[in-house]
């Protein structure tokens, strides 16, 4: 047997004494059947296609499709080709089409905002090759990028700045450094495709936001070679999961997405043969009543309203440190960049000021799963703090599709039409005379990019406070730092003192309910108390 399932199953192996014996078993089945249990049974170096020479990394594709011919077609249907929600998988209460539906390529975020009038930049994570304008050709099968997340090598790279390319020639990075990055070897590389793994997701999931751990708070670099108490699952030397073992894929089609969530898995275990797309979740390994021992009932009972992560994730970001305010309105203020003693950029000249924080405790909320994400174009409101909610989560205490979730909040200031109210789409990046990188003008920025954008702009520029969620769900700690009761059922610094339309004991009190209670007690010992004097006064008065 394959050494990497030897690892897992002695794992599993052990925790049989200590769990359910047919709950371990069916994990054991699962587990088995969703690690990759053989080499591939292709030598791609001796294929004739794949001998080169290649000039681009399309004609690579072109080699490869010559076998597998249906991969691009099925890449198309992708996330990670459109960039688009599936508006059937879609749960929002929006209205989503085809034309509309929520994407990457049409949100509002915090960080560089949007990808409009910017794609050559932030198509460098695009799963394609040229994805720099409006002209993309999303048809076209040779664009598909195979290598991206099938390379072995680890020396596979797009460019930072050429639209989904790596370089095909050396060329310095970053500008002006000094740096010179070689060209990659498209025929090594070509030769030595596989299963993607950690490291290939990581290349794009682990940098989003524009640098290690500056996104989601729970994906960052040190999740390549995680130990037991950063991720149970991915600990290299227990059960070293890869991504996939979670987020299964199937003709291209990835399971699991923050943008289409599954809030409350009630489908359960999925097992080979019973499956109900619902494998990126924790139910879909562990059921909804995983708790074994002496407290299982109760602790079984918060799964109904508490998500697993909300306990098992008490902190994010637990090695590096993550991104939790931007300050966009101070960029271009000053031209060196400034650092914290452990080399994270606080003033970045292009960007403004950062603020990272390590051992993030999540923020809580209430959610059902469905999502109103901002979309280009529409217009803000402020909340009662003066700032504006970029996603607006749905659900409450008394749905019962709702759970409570962990969320890392990220909270910037970014610009904003004082008059139509709509968030603005920057035109940040480019060797024209508008980029706001080559002349650090918002006004110049703003008007180029809400015209890409096909929306009006009426030259007042305002900058708000922002925020945006990301659910945390990986950096699942060990059970014995899960949650404990107290770090939420208690008066002072409950983790879920922001939750306010429940009722929740050890927190929670009502002066009424309290004072009935104590009048109940006293009014229960004074009844006993009379009826013992009863008893004595009478056993008294018999034998006189």
């Amino acid at each position: 047997m394959h050494s990497r399932v030897n690892k897992p199953l002695k794992y599993l192996l052990l925790s049989l004494g200590k769990i359910n014996h047919f709950f371990a078993l069916l994990l054991v089945f699962v587990v088995f059947f969703s690690l990759p249990l053989q080499a591939s049974t292709a030598d791609h170096r001796q294929f004739e296609q794949l001998k080169g020479p290649f000039k681009t990394g399309p004609d690579v594709t072109k080699a490869c499709l010559e076998c597998h011919t249906e991969a691009s077609s099925q890449v198309h249907k992708s996330i990670h080709w459109n960039w688009k929600i599936n508006p059937a998988k879609f749960s929002s209460d929006q209205l989503i089409t085809a034309e509309n539906a929520p994407g990457k390529d049409n949100i509002i975020n915090n960080f560089c905002m949007a990808v409009k009038t910017n794609e050559a930049r932030c198509t460098s994570c695009h799963a394609g090759y040229g994805w720099k304008d409006d002209g993309f050709d999303f048809s076209d099968q040779s664009r598909v990028d195979c290598l991206a997340c099938h390379d072995t090598t680890g020396k596979y790279k797009k460019f930072p700045t050429d639209a989904g390319h790596p370089n095909y020639q050396a060329k310095e990075w970053p500008a002006k450094s000094g740096k010179i990055r070689p060209a990659v070897d498209l025929v090594n590389v070509a030769q030595h495709v596989g299963d993607p793994k950690r490291e290939n997701c990581g290349a794009c999931h682990f940098y989003g936001g524009g640098g290690d751990g500056v996104k989601h708070g729970d994906l960052d670099s040190s999740l390549k070679q995680p130990d037991f108490e950063l991720d149970v699952h991915m600990d290299e030397d227990g059960l070293n999961f890869s991504c996939q073992n979670c987020h299964t894929t199937e003709s291209h089609q990835t399971a699991g997405s923050r943008l289409v969530m599954n809030a409350k898995d009630n489908n359960g275990i999925d097992i080979p043969g019973h499956s109900k797309g619902g494998r990126a979740s924790c139910e879909s390994c562990h059921d909804q009543t995983p708790h074994k021992g002496d407290a299982a009932e109760k602790l079984n009972q918060h799964t109904e309203k508490v998500a697993c992560e909300t306990c098992h994730i008490p902190e994010f970001a637990r090695q590096r440190k993550t991104k939790v305010f931007w300050d966009w309105s101070t960029a271009g203020n000053s031209k060196k960049m400034i650092k914290d003693d452990e080399g994270y950029i606080t003033y970045h000249p292009k960007k403004g000021d950062f603020k990272w924080q390590r051992n993030v405790q999540p923020e809580y909320f209430w959610f059902n799963g469905k999502t109103d994400y901002t979309l280009i174009g529409e217009k803000t409101t402020k909340n009662e703090d003066g700032s504006v909610d970029l996603v607006k989560l749905q659900g409450n205490a008394a749905d019962p599709e709702a759970r409570i979730w962990p969320f890392k909040v990220m909270r910037s200031v970014t610009p904003r039409d004082a008059v139509t109210e709509q968030m603005i789409v920057p035109h940040l990046f480019g060797k024209d005379e508008n980029a706001f990188w080559k002349h650090f003008n918002w006004d110049k920025a703003a008007k180029t990019g809400m015209k890409a954008a096909g929306q009006p702009y009426s030259g007042q520029l305002e900058f708000v406070s922002s925020t945006y969620l990301f659910p945390i769900t990986h950096m699942v700690a060990p059970a014995e730092n899960a949650l404990d009761c107290q770090q939420c059922h208690q008066q002072k610094n409950s983790r879920l003192a922001k939750l306010t339309d429940m009722y929740l004991p050890g927190r929670d009190s009502f002066s009424w309910l309290d004072t009935t209670g104590w009048l109940l007690v006293l009014l229960t010992l004074a009844g006993v108390l009379a009826h013992g004097l009863f008893r004595v006064v009478r056993s008294s008065s018999k034998e006189q």
